[in-house]
């Protein structure tokens, strides 16, 4: 209740309006918890129309403002991607502590906001599940938080397509995020570059590791493969907590595309906003993947329940020969005495 009352305090000047001589207004109070509901459990303005004694019409309108509201006044605090070697510097820090992966910066995914068929947009949004969608690539912390998001490409975009578009690869490209530079493993003179973690239908960049191709694997590829996934199943869990706690996401949302982008940005800053207030009542105990006293890992509740769609497979670019020697390199430190871990060979 107390996070409520914090987010009320300040969206309020943003979403009160004035009484008239002939109505009186909604309160910003009922306006954010109309907005809430909405996102908790992707209900229909009708719905919500009956449960708050408020024509559908006009909880559209206030979701709509809200969600515009929220993102405009959390963004800054809670969904801002770092741009300073400091920052990423302490965001590798809490992966290589929780997850024994070194240099990671974030676990990339993306996956499908479903929407109702857009007005004259003939194929434009239709994706390979036979339904109308938005795409949302986001890259999450050693935490659950999001910390660069993409929302709003059409839904037919592959994985690779949609990072290629990104202003993400731009900024890479160009140098723009003051990534920390290359710097050795503990303990080891092997160079190596700060980068992030995708699955395999990512591009392998000098700045984005994937997995070894699931072919005649050898077992120290194996073993960086499995490492690999355990930094990764952030973004997986991210994901998860986000559908199944605000619940729009388990349905199609009958918005037009900028308005579905609006809405998930809203949810995307609150998700942040209740991580950073560790919020027992958002993420309660057990509902993540979990590593028991020998390292198994257990199913975390999200996965009892529906998570997003996963955006379609592409094919990536070849590879640079020094970002395939940049893979090389982690692997034979991750079956070397400075970087193994004791548990790691039972699970490949």
């Amino acid at each position: 209740m107390n996070d409520f009352y914090e987010l009320l305090a300040m969206v309020e000047p943003f979403i009160t309006k004035t009484d008239t001589v002939m109505k009186r207004s909604i309160s910003a109070k009922e306006r954010l918890s109309v907005t809430l509901r909405f996102l908790a459990t992707g209900v229909s303005f009708k719905s919500l129309g009956f449960q708050f004694r408020i024509g559908s019409t006009t909880i559209g309108k206030i979701v709509e403002e809200t969600c515009e509201v929220l993102h405009h006044t959390l963004k800054e605090d809670y969904l801002k991607t770092s741009t300073s070697e400091e920052q990423w510097r302490k965001i590798a820090e809490q992966f290589d502590m929780k997850w024994q992966f070194p240099h990671c910066l974030g676990a990339i995914d993306g996956k499908h906001i479903f929407i109702q068929p857009p007005a004259n947009s003939g194929s434009t949004f239709y994706n390979y599940k036979f339904r109308f969608s938005v795409l949302l690539m986001a890259v999450v912390d050693a935490n659950y938080r999001f910390i660069y998001t993409n929302v709003g490409d059409q839904g037919r975009v592959s994985d690779t397509g949609l990072f290629a578009q990104s202003d993400l690869q731009a900024a890479l490209d160009d140098r723009k995020l003051n990534l920390p530079p290359a710097e050795a493993l503990l303990n080891t003179n092997i160079i190596m570059p700060y980068c992030f973690v995708g699955d395999e239908v990512y591009p392998l960049r000098n700045d984005l590791l994937k997995p070894y191709p699931h072919r005649r694997l050898q077992p120290e590829q194996r073993i960086f493969n499995y490492r690999l996934s355990r930094a990764r199943c952030v973004v997986e869990n991210a994901f998860g907590i986000l559908a199944n706690r605000l619940r729009v996401f388990h349905t199609t949302i009958c918005l037009n595309p900028d308005k579905a982008v609006t809405v998930t940005l809203a949810a995307l800053c609150l998700h942040n906003f209740l991580r950073h207030k560790q919020s027992d009542a958002y993420l309660p105990p057990g509902y993540t993947d979990w590593e028991g006293e020998n390292h198994q890992l257990h199913d975390g509740a999200w996965r009892q329940e529906r998570t997003l769609q996963s955006v379609n497979m592409g094919g990536g670019k070849n590879p640079t020969i020094t970002a395939k020697e940049q893979r090389d390199h982690l692997k034979e430190y991750f079956v070397s005495p400075a970087g193994c871990v004791p548990w790691q060979d039972q699970y490949v």
